[in-house]
Parts: structure tokens; C-alpha cells; sequence
């Protein structure tokens, strides 16, 4: 037998020297532009990294997006795109509700109405969205149940449907994102729903996106269209100088 020579064993590389950091770009019609960053292998032979980060999906918190706390229970799904050097190019791919949240809506002795619908954007998206809702105690009600008939829940569930096919189908999937973001759409469904039965905490819980059209990088850009605007040195505003006085002296004309 021979015996091995000191220090043939193979020495341990760290994995993280093959890797390298691209930062992720969020769409412009969030505050917060920069949402992190994201590692992949470095390009080696045939297997290039730009091409193993296409379609990525990340979970963020709209409350980091938006710099407003009061949205912490909305995650938005941002898949990227494209890549432009070590930047990637991120476009809306869905929203959520967190699970503490939704938790917290569920309350004994009253009814919980649901509803989805498929729709499909003027830009050739096809999304789904879900929306729930809580029955709510009339004004002075004694009874201490709220409990809708069947045929009343198929009406809201029906106003519902209704709201959303219109919302998704109306514009673009930007327009969607920006109504979904800021618009109160809840609130009108319930103001909507209440000549039928009083409704509550009425929110679009969730949105997917089912299909995408063909990738087109004019349009995607048209998504991130404000990081051009204000990547520019703008400059300091200039007052005038006052008539009859010369400019870089202190005499008058």
C-alpha cells in the first residue's frame, strides 16, 4: 500500500468568491426604487447569469415601497424582467395580504363573502383577482348575529364581480396597479353592497397574473420611464435679478 502524501486533500473553496450581487429595480410607480439585491454564479461557459436571473419572483412589503406603514399588510410580487449590466429590471407579477392580517378581519357570528374573477388588461395581461368581505351588524341591531341569506351573498358576490371585471378591464395593467395601490376600492364595493346587506373590511385580498403578453423591452422600460427622468443633474433654480441692477456688480444702470 502506499501511503498518501501530506496535504493531497482538496482544499475547500468558498462558494460565495463564485458568486456576484445585482441590485433590484423596482417600477417607478413606487417610491422606493431601490428594494434590494439578489446573488447568482458568475458567467462561466455556456450557463450566463443575466439569463439564470430572468423570472425571479420577490416578495416586498408595500410599506418599504411606498415609505407608508399603514400599508404593511399588502406584499407585492416583482419578477424580474431584464438585465442591464448588474441591474435588474423588475414588473409587477402579483399582490397578497399577510396572514396576520387576514386573521384578524375573521370574527364569530358573521358571514364571509368571497369572490374572483378573470379579466383580461387592454396590454394583453391576464390577472385574477380575489376580493373578501365581512357582514356587518345593522344600526341599532339587537340580535348579536349578522349572518347573511344565501341569496344575499350571491348578490354582494355578484357586485363584486361586477366591480372588479370593470377595474381590470377598464386600462393597462399599470392603471390596475396604481388603483389597486392608492384607489379605495373596497370601500366603494362596500358602499355599493350596502343596499343589499351592511358589509365591512372589504379588500382585494389577492392578485395573480395568470399569463403575460411577449416580452417587449419599450414597454417594460415605459414601467421604470421615471428612473430616466430624474437620473439627470437637474440643477439649482436661479432667482432673477432684479431690473436696473447688473449682473456681478452693485452698481444700477
Amino acid at each position: 500500500m502506499t501511503k498518501s502524501k501530506k496535504g493531497s486533500r482538496k482544499k475547500q473553496v468558498d462558494p460565495f468568491q463564485k458568486k456576484e450581487w445585482y441590485k433590484l429595480i423596482a417600477p417607478s410607480i413606487f417610491a422606493v426604487k431601490d428594494c434590494g439585491r439578489t446573488m447568482i454564479t458568475k458567467t462561466q461557459g455556456t450557463k450566463i447569469a443575466s439569463e439564470g436571473l430572468k423570472g425571479r419572483v420577490f416578495e416586498v412589503s408595500l410599506a418599504d415601497l411606498n415609505k407608508n406603514e399603514a400599508l404593511a399588510y399588502r406584499k407585492i410580487k416583482l419578477c424580474i424582467e431584464d438585465v442591464q449590466g448588474f441591474n435588474c429590471l423588475l414588473n409587477f407579477h402579483g399582490m397578497d395580504m399577510t396572514r396576520d392580517k387576514l386573521c384578524s378581519l375573521i370574527r364569530k357570528k358573521q358571514s364571509i363573502i368571497e369572490a374572483n374573477v378573470d379579466c383580461r388588461t387592454t396590454d394583453g395581461y391576464m390577472v385574477r383577482l380575489f376580493c373578501i368581505a365581512f357582514t356587518t351588524p345593522q344600526a341599532n341591531q339587537i340580535k348579536t348575529t349578522c349572518y347573511a341569506k344565501s341569496a344575499q351573498i350571491r348578490a354582494i358576490r355578484a357586485k363584486m364581480t361586477q366591480v372588479m371585471t370593470e377595474l381590470g378591464s377598464k386600462g393597462d395593467l399599470k392603471s390596475l396597479v396604481k388603483d389597486l395601490i392608492s384607489a379605495p376600492i373596497g370601500d366603494n364595493i362596500a358602499k355599493q353592497a350596502s343596499s343589499i346587506f351592511p358589509i365591512k373590511d372589504c379588500y382585494i385580498r389577492k392578485v395573480k397574473v395568470l399569463k403575460k403578453p411577449k416580452f417587449d423591452v419599450t414597454e417594460l422600460m415605459e414601467w421604470h420611464a421615471a428612473d430616466e427622468k430624474t437620473a439627470g443633474d437637474t440643477g439649482k433654480k436661479v432667482d432673477a435679478e432684479p431690473e436696473g441692477v447688473l449682473a456681478g456688480s452693485g452698481g444700477r444702470l
